[in-house]
């Protein structure tokens, strides 16, 4: 399971959100073998006064944060963010140096979906690549 939640300014968000899901999405089929069916994302968009940060970040400046189920190797994390970076970079062109990524773990009993502990399901996909 991957839950996406993407935050920046609102008007930039509006009008880059398919470009954006789709970028974000096909990084994580890519690194992470991940199911195309699963597309789990939500849209935060702030206002100026709502969203502090860097001027340097510019209104380009998007966070993306993901969580997983635990298992993934080192190198499949490093891999999802290096794809993360390359695509949001070609397919919606922000810049890396404007998004900022944090990915968190939890163990699959941590987490209700369909009305089930996500540890008693069978997901039909790998975690442990």
């Amino acid at each position: 399971m991957a839950q996406v939640v993407i935050s920046g300014h609102r008007e930039q968000l509006a009008t880059r959100r398919a470009a954006l899901s789709d970028a974000i999405h096909g990084a994580v089929m890519a690194a992470l073998d991940y199911p195309a069916e699963k597309r789990f994302h939500r849209f935060v968009g702030l206002e100026p006064d709502d969203f502090i940060h860097p001027h340097d970040r510019g209104l380009d400046y998007t966070i993306i944060e993901i969580s997983l189920f635990e298992g993934r190797s080192d190198a499949a994390k490093r891999q999802l963010i290096r794809e993360l970076f390359a695509r949001i970079h070609a397919e919606v062109g922000i810049d890396p140096h404007s998004v900022e990524i944090t990915l968190t773990e939890t163990p699959k009993a941590n987490w209700g979906i369909r009305g089930q502990v996500a540890s008693d399901l069978e997901l039909g996909y790998r975690v442990d690549v």
